[in-house]
């Protein structure tokens, strides 16, 4: 009687444990968590957090309370696709991440195979949503719209500069240099050199030198805001005066870390600043009260979990592939971001870029700001 009783408790305790487990949705959040890059994996991280906690508070996903999982891929492809297996063996059925489009493309193949649908807030490569997978999707824009904007603003606010095209040969850097130097080749405006270097390189010297030669009056760089810094300071220290413009990779308020007072007169393309959105005031106010600038993609990754908890409520389904189809039929989604739509590549329909210019604001510190 004894026995009968004590086994009836524990299959109530495993019915009980087992409801619970079935009442998560698995979400994995992916990008650079430690590393050179951490501070978007950071902003990625933060982001989806705050987005899973404020949708919990109101419900969760169809009833069903969103768990996070974090993965750090430190910027790394192998490390991404170590983190994608570990995703899948967890059970994640959506991904917010990656934060590089190096790590996103191949990580989506194996998100793809196992079911699992993904929204990066940054990758930016257009390849990421060209191959025809059912489950790739991205809050941001494409480095061919990106390249557009920075290409024609070059061309025609410096019709005279001498450009070099310099990239760290990476899918989203040298991708983001080429749609550039074709939007600028198609303005009539011929670079005066184009290089690579590579990723973690830290003494700029001989491509200084080689620009110096070249006569450059302004560098163009398709990379992140690492390089970029080192790469502005020590063009300034080395006496070449060439303002560096780059894209949504320098994003970054470390970036004035790394180049110093040289940062000055930077520039670089990237989305309307989503903090001044209206629709984030609450959310931007809630981050600031916690101690953390929403800056650069912290509202994107956001954004991306709202678009997949949005998307599975109008399906009535928390099935990926479900969710996936209604993402691409079901919007517009209201977002931080604003509303937004999605093709049936899974990128924006409205996505659009402006140019940023960095100065010194009144706080003293330097920072981007739109000007135009």
């Amino acid at each position: 009687m004894k026995k009968s009783l004590l086994s009836a408790v524990a299959l109530t305790a495993m019915m009980a444990f087992s409801g619970s487990a079935w009442a998560d949705v698995m979400m994995g959040v992916a990008g650079p968590i430690t590393g050179p890059n951490a501070a978007f994996g950071a902003q990625l991280q933060k982001g989806a957090e705050q987005a899973a906690a404020d949708i919990n508070a109101a419900g969760g996903i169809n009833g069903e309370k969103i768990k996070i999982s974090v993965g750090d891929d430190v910027s790394d492809p192998k490390q991404g696709i170590s983190v994608a297996n570990k995703f899948v063996a967890d059970g994640v059925k959506f991904v917010v991440g990656h934060f590089n489009s190096g790590v996103s493309i191949p990580a989506s193949e194996v998100y793809a195979e196992n079911g699992i649908l993904e929204v990066t807030p940054a990758a930016t490569n257009p390849v990421f949503t060209e191959r025809g997978l059912w489950n790739t999707f991205r809050t941001c824009g494409r480095d061919d719209q990106q390249g557009q904007v920075a290409g024609a603003y070059i061309a025609n606010h410096f019709p005279d500069a001498k450009v070099a095209v310099i990239h760290d040969k990476t899918p989203y850097g040298q991708g983001l240099a080429d749609e550039t130097k074709k939007a600028l080749n198609a303005a009539g405006k011929k670079e005066v050199m184009y290089e690579g270097i590579n990723v973690g390189d830290k003494d700029f010297s001989a491509l200084i030198a080689k620009m110096k030669e070249a006569g450059v009056t302004m560098i163009y760089w398709g990379g992140l805001h690492t390089e970029a810094g080192l790469i502005i300071r020590q063009s300034a220290d080395q006496g070449l005066k060439a303002p560096l413009f780059s894209g949504d990779g320098i994003v970054s308020n470390e970036l004035a870390s790394i180049a110093g007072d040289a940062v000055a007169g930077t520039y670089n393309t990237f989305g309307p600043d989503p903090r001044n959105n209206p629709n984030a005031k609450d959310v931007v106010e809630k981050f600031r009260a916690s101690g953390f600038e929403p800056e650069a993609y912290t509202l994107y990754s956001y954004a991306a979990t709202q678009v997949i908890a949005q998307a599975a409520a109008a399906a009535g389904s928390n099935d990926p592939q479900e969710v996936a189809k209604a993402i691409k039929a079901k919007g517009p989604f209201k977002t931080v971001l604003g509303e937004l739509s999605f093709n049936d590549k899974g990128d924006r329909t409205d996505a659009d870029y402006v140019v940023y210019q960095w100065k010194k604001g009144d706080d003293g510190k330097y920072n981007y700001f739109q000007i135009n």
